[in-house]
């Protein structure tokens, strides 16, 4: 019988969600398994893994409003709002004051409605919109109201800036960025992201992927948080 419970991983780049499940299934030979939100291949942090009885509180755990730090970079466009997409526009942005990128990020707190970008999870009549994306299609999304507490810049530098964003579930922090870029007329990208906070629960207290791997299937329970600190 699987155990129930949470499992806070901080999840390493170049992984999906997915993959981070399929993972721990296979290692601890767990039945039933699930995430309480997903992260992008290239995203680092924190990762929450439903385990057993635990998959039942994937919407509580979902709907917890989110931390993050990264990197955003200007006077770039790419069809993925990220570096991991096909350049479209690069034009620069010497001409971008720190003054002028202070104000722009800070416009974008608060209640507001954001465009999800092709290139994400969401469905449409049941295909997640990416796999749409790769065939080249473009499909109208319906903007979705977010609320953005905090966005600012931490370190200054172009054409690259440290940032710190905390926000409502459902916020596209690429998306973030490229519009940042495009208020600015210079384009904008998310260059890196490292997800550091999910409701009450914090990456410092996540366990690394690369420590799951070395650990005896008999010690799993024991990185287990109970499902009652979610409730």
């Amino acid at each position: 019988m699987d155990p129930n419970g949470i499992l806070l991983v901080d999840k390493p780049a170049g992984m999906t969600s997915h993959d981070v499940v399929n993972a721990v299934r296979k290692m601890f030979n767990i039945q039933k398994a699930g995430h309480g939100g997903t992260l992008d291949p290239s995203a680092t942090g924190l990762l929450i893994l439903l385990i057993g009885n635990g998959t039942k509180l994937s919407d509580k755990i979902m709907g917890g409003d989110k931390t993050y730090e990264g990197v955003m970079k200007l006077g770039l466009e790419t069809d993925t709002q990220d570096a991991d997409g096909e350049t479209l526009t690069e034009r620069g942005c010497e001409g971008v004051t720190e003054e002028a990128l202070r104000e722009a990020v800070a416009s974008f707190k608060g209640d507001q409605y954001q465009l999800p970008p092709m290139v994400s999870a969401l469905k449409k009549d049941g295909v997640p919109l990416y796999k749409l994306a790769r065939k080249g299609e473009v499909v109208e999304r319906e903007p979705r109201f977010i609320h953005v507490y905090d966005f600012r810049i931490t370190e200054f530098g172009l054409p690259e800036s440290r940032i710190f964003v905390k926000c409502s579930k459902g916020v596209y922090v690429r998306t973030l960025c490229h519009d940042v870029g495009a208020k600015l007329g210079c384009g904008g990208i998310l260059q890196s992201l490292r997800r550091t906070q999910s409701g009450k629960f914090n990456v410092e207290n996540a366990t690394a992927f690369a420590t799951l791997k070395t650990t005896p299937r008999a010690d799993f329970a024991k990185l287990l948080l109970p499902l009652s600190v979610a409730v």
